[in-house]
């Protein structure tokens, strides 16, 4: 690796260490922004504007993350493509598109949401375990009985297993860094090193509940209309998401999917030929469903909730320079009866 590229590849990386403290401080200039706009929208487009420029600083800090640790194309390439989108949107709020201020709020939606799991362990580990014992479940109906452990437990049995001294197992188990709860799958093949599959907050749907949840929440609509919006939309990725946990753990842990190893080794810089049922169970089939179920589920929460069609719009707006009449497109009912939100009236955005 050429000498530029190498700092490039070591500056993401000290820059990941700033994702989680830099994440409140987005929430919390989302949060504060959408909340003085009830009051005072001149002075939360500045607020927003702001956040909106932390919120690409943000992306900029998961790029090396998503790309070169976890490995995933589809979240690196989107990790980075949102740090110019978002200063882009910042711009339009601050030149007038006052239709971002429902986008803004939505965003401080999805982050109210999300960021309490993420940091308190009272809420984290209940939805973990939950989704852990469901996966372990559903296997169980497809005849399966995977073994499921704790991390340390885990650890344990990999130490005893190949008579690891304490000090191994140790840095062994520190190295991975994940809490010890109850959501590891164990799968032992003869003669060959364990294959753990841990449930993680990722893997828990979570992220993109709270996407939906954060839509919803955004726009001004009946209570009752917002509540079947709910119903279409939180259920159905729940479920979903635990069908693809059974589907990734079962193909890797059972080596379900050993095709083009060498050429999947390559592409995944990984040493561990083991790793291609998990590569392109995750990261490329579950990843690749996920955007497909994820649009389903946003035609399915239009049609009960037209006014999410505003963020929906001014996304597309953004990626393509272009408006869109999406009601109409997609013919959805009441679409253009839909009481209009006050902050989803459309400027030029300064062009």
């Amino acid at each position: 690796m050429s000498g530029p590229a190498e700092a490039l590849l070591s500056g993401l990386a000290a820059l990941g260490s700033l994702s989680d403290p830099l994440a409140w401080f987005v929430v919390a200039a989302f949060v504060g922004g959408s909340l003085l706009e009830l009051r005072a929208r001149e002075p939360a487009r500045y607020v927003l504007t702001g956040a909106w420029l932390l919120f690409g600083l943000f992306w900029l800090t998961l790029v090396h993350h998503f790309a070169f640790e976890q490995k995933s194309l589809i979240e690196g390439v989107g990790s980075l493509a949102a740090v110019p989108l978002s200063a882009y949107v910042g711009y339009l709020l601050f030149r007038g598109r006052d239709s971002l201020f429902v986008l803004s709020r939505a965003v401080a939606g999805m982050g109210a949401v999300f960021m309490p799991f993420e940091a308190l362990a009272v809420l984290r580990r209940p939805l973990i375990e939950t989704v852990t014992s469901q996966t372990e479940f559903l296997m169980a109906l497809l005849g399966q009985d995977p073994t499921v452990l704790t991390w340390s437990e885990a650890t344990e049995r990999i130490a005893a297993q190949y008579d690891w001294s304490a000090a191994r197992a140790r840095a062994f188990s520190d190295a991975r860094g994940y809490y010890d709860y109850r959501n590891t799958f164990f799968w032992l093949h003869d003669g060959q090193y364990p294959i753990t599959y841990t449930i993680r907050l990722a893997c828990t749907g979570l992220g993109s509940m709270a996407i939906f949840a954060g839509l919803i929440v955004a726009v001004r609509a009946p209570l009752r209309r917002k509540a079947r919006a709910f119903a279409v939309s939180i259920p159905v990725i729940y479920a979903l998401n635990l069908v693809r946990n059974v589907f990734i753990g079962l193909v890797f842990g059972q080596q379900r999917m050993q095709i083009f190893v060498p050429q999947v080794m390559d592409l995944f810089g990984t040493t561990d030929p083991r790793m291609v049922s998990y590569f392109l169970a995750d990261r490329v089939l579950a990843q690749s469903l996920s955007v497909v179920a994820l649009v389903v589920v946003t035609y399915l929460v239009v049609r009960e909730l037209p006014e999410v069609l505003t963020v929906v719009e001014d996304v597309l707006f953004v990626l393509t320079g272009s408006e869109y009449d999406l009601g109409a497109a997609l013919d959805v009912p009441g679409a253009e009866e839909a009481d209009p939100d006050p902050a989803a009236v459309r400027a030029d955005g300064g062009e």
